[in-house]
């Protein structure tokens, strides 16, 4: 095997960006590169490790010797190492053993921006070309507007591994899910996916949250280009993708980033920052410059490389605040003595700044659970600059209220109208997340109360508050048919359950669900501003009924809902309405195609009778533990 070939694909501008924290497309420039020098062909390879003596290539190429195939630094103390290595093909396995000027430290490390990584528990770097004839030319052409905030967003949630298992153990690939996973995601209407961490990660309890591989798709599923071809199918149905992905904090894992070089170079020297003590694990340092070129870099590869449409933003309140699960005494103030993290909080601008200015018809959603203010409003308005934010205090308080016995809702009825007085101070999506089906939480079926009609009856109510509360929704798999066991990782979900009339009627109800709200404009054109809700009555504490009014931009799409939280069926429920019209039936969640009862009116005709602050009226029969939605 030849010697190492002095070579470089980085300008003197690219350098002067990298310093600077500027370059945002480092995936070109560092890694391994297929290429072809002076007619011969190799691999080019670039890693950054300024606290290196020297850095070596080692592979199956060279039976994994380090005096083989040393890189050369660069001269312009950029502390990049890099060259060129005749005769290197893809499919060649690789890592970097680095000689540290610090106690001449040795470590030996996967490539942080390899594209492809042996399956785990391997651990080597993958060199890697992934290739492919995209065909999604329509999607991303049209993206801007369907992508946008006053557009219906309803998102099914997947862990990959184990959504379906074949053989009884074995997952999907990325090849197999490209037709089961798109058909079963268009069939039921869901306007997006939204994946669970697919970059590579070595340990599966992690359920992906710990990465080791920023730049690599899982190989538990297959190979990058497979995973391409999964979300070009989606976008070929209409169907927008979304990727967890995790900026916050990442594992200590050997081959991984943690100490890479010798020295704390990706994370923070100072324990106090450097460390998460709830995940035991590593948290970038935010004020380095290269660290940050890094972190865009990989938020800017998949939306450039994957096509990927959208970036849910993991921990974020855990980047934000210094003082994050920690005592009095293990942490320190910023330099204005409070507990506001600037470096995380300026690299979060950053970042969102440039993702927003790259690409059109894309979203950032915050997975953020604090009070913090402004994490959906734009950096020029002070703002973090996320399109979204997960709204937890919703999803925590309506599960709350849910979990108890109707008799004792009455005197909680605040419990799920609070939510009201904040729902417009962000541009709120509303969560049924994994982390809700885990750890003794159980199911959400098995949250409700009652009997098993009621339980099914109450879950049909939750989803059908969910699809009408204002903003935009997110549901973990299996809660669209009711899965009755808690989420495990390491199995399929409970697919059986279906051929049941309960468990087959709520995978209606989602379906009708997503048909309505991507029918009718009220219920999206205006989801993240008070114009768009009404409330006609929410305080009927006696019968423990909530109506209101969603509204789009014209009045004529205007739908009232009612929703009765009890079994006790309300028939001559008088409401008033804005409007003399004659209002027509768009949804029943008690409908026999649903395993419900089927009471209720399909049309309603006002009489000028005032009633809650409105001059006419209408007489409506509320099922049990039901919602209605009229048009």
């Amino acid at each position: 095997m030849s010697k190492v070939v002095v070579h470089s694909l980085f300008t003197e501008f690219d350098i002067n960006l990298f310093k600077a924290g500027k370059h945002y497309r480092l995936y070109d420039k560092l890694g391994s590169h297929l290429i072809e020098v002076d007619g011969v062909k190799g691999t080019y390879f670039a890693v950054w490790a300024p606290s290196a003596k020297s850095v070596s290539v080692i592979g199956d190429f060279n039976f994994w010797k380090a005096e083989d195939h040393k890189l050369y630094v660069r001269w312009d103390e950029s502390g990049i190492w890099e060259g060129f290595i005749p005769g290197v093909d893809k499919g060649t396995k690789y890592k970097y053993k680095i000689q540290s000027n610090n106690n001449d430290i040795w470590t030996e490390k996967a490539d942080p921006f390899g594209r492809l990584c042996e399956q785990p528990p391997n651990t080597a770097s993958v060199v890697w070309d992934a290739s492919h004839n995209w065909k999604d030319a329509t999607w991303m052409d049209t993206r801007n507007e369907k992508n946008a905030l006053d557009k219906p967003y309803s998102v099914y949630e997947v862990h990959l591994g184990s959504w379906k298992k074949k053989n009884g153990w074995e997952s999907l690939s990325y090849i197999e899910l490209a037709d089961e996973l798109v058909d079963y995601v268009e069939e039921m209407g869901f306007t997006h996916v939204e994946f669970m961490p697919i970059m590579e990660y070595p340990y599966d309890p992690s359920w992906g949250y710990q990465l080791t591989g920023y730049f690599a798709p899982t190989s538990r599923f297959g190979k990058p280009e497979d995973f391409k071809l999964l979300v070009d199918k989606f976008h070929q149905r209409g169907i927008g993708v979304i990727l967890d992905w995790v900026p916050s904090h990442f594992p200590e894992d050997a081959h991984g980033l943690g100490f890479f070089d010798g020295s704390h170079l990706y994370e923070h020297p100072d324990r106090k920052r450097g460390y998460h003590p709830d995940w035991k694990s590593l948290i970038f340092n935010y004020g380095r410059n290269e660290v940050r070129a890094f972190l865009i870099s990989n938020a800017i590869f998949w939306l450039d490389q994957y096509h990927v449409d959208g970036l849910r933003v993991d921990a974020v309140a855990s980047m934000l605040y210094l003082d994050y699960s920690r005592e009095e005494g293990e942490w320190e103030p910023n330099m204005y003595g409070n507990n506001e993290n600037l470096e995380a909080m300026s690299f979060i601008r950053e970042m969102n700044q440039e993702v927003y200015a790259s690409f059109k018809g894309v979203q950032t959603i915050a997975e953020e659970s604090t009070a913090f203010s402004g994490v959906s409003r734009p950096v020029d308005f002070g703002g973090l600059g996320f399109g979204m934010k997960w709204m937890m205090g919703w999803m925590h308080d309506t599960l709350e209220f849910f979990k108890k016995e109707p008799i004792h809702r009455s005197y909680d009825l605040n419990d799920i109208t609070f939510s009201m007085t904040y729902a417009f101070t962000e541009n709120f999506m509303l969560p049924f997340s994994h982390d809700e089906v885990v750890y003794g939480k159980k199911s959400l079926l098995y949250r409700m109360p009652g009997d098993e009609w009621q339980r099914f009856a109450n879950l049909r109510l939750l989803f059908g508050f969910m699809f009408t509360h204002p903003g935009t929704n997110l549901l973990f798999m299996g809660a669209e048919f009711g899965q009755s066991s808690e989420w495990d990782f390491e199995t399929s979900l409970d697919w059986h359950l279906t051929q049941y009339d309960f468990h087959a009627g709520i995978q209606e109800v989602i379906k009708d669900l997503n048909k309505v709200y991507k029918n009718n404009p009220a219920l999206y054109e205006k989801q993240f501003s008070s114009d768009g809700f009404e409330w006609i009555e929410y305080n009927d504490q006696e019968n423990t009924v909530l109506t209101f009014i969603r509204k789009g931009r014209d009045a004529k799409n205007d739908l009232i809902v009612a929703c009765n939280f009890t079994p006790v069926p309300r028939e001559n429920y008088r409401v008033g309405v804005p409007k003399t019209s004659q209002l027509k039936l768009l949804f029943n969640s008690n409908d026999t195609k649903y395993a419900g009862s089927g009471m209720g009116k399909k049309t309603l005709k006002p009489s000028p009778k005032a009633w809650n602050g409105h001059k006419q009226s209408v007489v409506m029969t509320l099922p049990p533990l039901s919602v209605v939605i009229y048009r």
